[in-house]
């Protein structure tokens, strides 16, 4: 009998996997369509298995743009080759070519019922950190796990965020100042109506399309607002997101509210720092216990080039690591949580249109010197 063989799989490999899916799986399976996009998509490794021309077991990780995380989306193993170790073989070799696209984590989601793939899971040095309640058909939760599958040093510093999902496109800013206050006050309010108020507060009024997003002292003036010290670093002065309207009427109105936050911010001792935002700096506050909020492009996870803010969680040599309140159409609330971005693609991630803006909002506990 010949060895089992791995290799990519290919466009005339489609059959065999809608097999596997329909043998290994009573529910949650993966369509033909599915199937057929991810065999072509090229943010992804998938894997398949064969023994003398027959399939007898796939694999599919997913890689998400812009960071250093991967998903272990699917493992199947057809039942008569279990117990043969090609589960371990498969994940192993999707480990080893996952790193070598520059990933550090591999996560996954397993039924928390099924102690044979959470057994197999463990032994190759998955851990636990959560659970994910009702996540299949047949209402059973799902452990989810993590792996470190390129070694960095362990984070120098790490806060306690919850994760929030913005509700609407434009609610980035409220949605990850929400988490920032909750980290460091836990009754602080995670709900719509929350995140509506803090965004009318903070507003642009316009912005290159849509509603507008949220200026970086209208956020730092709101969380001061609400009992926090906030700052707010800008790395050049004047009105922040111009360059992307055309209308002479809106960039006087976006102007204007301009000055309207940087006056607000001198009347209620909001500090407003006209100053590049180095990881450094970000290193220091993250260690002294302050949350940071950072507007980032969209550009290297969706190519969409959109203004879109975050909050930092940690740091360490290597990363940094992000809660991101918005799911795009493969990520699933658990891929959005302490995200790692490599430090390089960071600094060019940070940096927003054509004036390269580059701006973080601060926020502590009052109490804080």
């Amino acid at each position: 009998m010949t060895e089992l063989s791995l290799r990519a799989a290919r466009p005339e490999d489609l059959d065999a996997l809608c097999a596997l899916e329909q043998r290994c799986f009573s529910s949650d399976r993966l369509s033909r369509r599915r199937l057929r996009h991810w065999i072509a998509a090229s943010n992804r490794e998938l894997l398949i298995a064969l023994r003398d021309g027959v399939a007898l077991g796939y694999g599919l990780v997913l890689l998400h743009r812009g960071t250093r995380l991967a998903r272990l989306y699917s493992l199947a193993v057809a039942p008569e080759a279990r117990g043969l170790g090609l589960g371990k073989q498969l994940l192993t070799t999707l480990e080893a070519a996952t790193t070598r696209r520059g990933r550090l984590y591999m996560r996954l989601e397993v039924a928390e019922d099924n102690q044979q793939a959470i057994g197999l899971y463990q032994s190759l040095g998955y851990q636990r950190f959560g659970t994910w309640n009702d996540y299949y058909e047949d209402h059973q939760n799902a452990l989810r796990m993590q792996k470190r599958i390129r070694y960095v040093p362990e984070n120098l510093q790490a806060n306690r965020v919850p994760w929030y999902q913005q509700t609407t496109p434009f609610t980035c800013g409220p949605a990850a100042a929400m988490m920032a206050m909750a980290s460091l006050r836990p009754t602080q309010e995670l709900s719509r109506g929350e995140e509506l108020d803090l965004w009318r507060e903070a507003t642009t009024i316009y912005m290159t399309a849509g509603h507008g997003g949220c200026h970086p002292v209208g956020l730092a003036l709101a969380a001061q607002r609400r009992g926090f010290k906030a700052q707010a670093l800008i790395n050049r002065q004047g009105p922040l997101f111009l360059d992307g309207v055309r209308s002479s009427e809106k960039k006087a109105l976006i102007e204007l509210v301009h000055e309207r936050f940087i006056a607000s911010a001198q009347d209620n001792g909001v500090t407003v720092r006209y100053q590049d935002v180095s990881q450094d700096d970000l290193a220091r506050w993250i260690a002294r216990g302050a949350m940071i909020l950072v507007l980032i492009s969209t550009w290297r996870l969706d190519r969409k080039k959109a203004p879109h803010w975050v909050a930092i969680t940690a740091i360490d040599e290597e990363c940094l690591y992000i809660n991101d309140p918005d799911p795009g159409d493969d990520q699933s609330a658990l891929d959005c949580q302490s995200m790692p971005i490599a430090r390089s693609d960071f600094d060019r991630m940070s940096l927003f249109g054509r004036d390269r803006l580059r701006t973080a909002v601060v926020i502590e506990n009052a109490r804080a010197d």
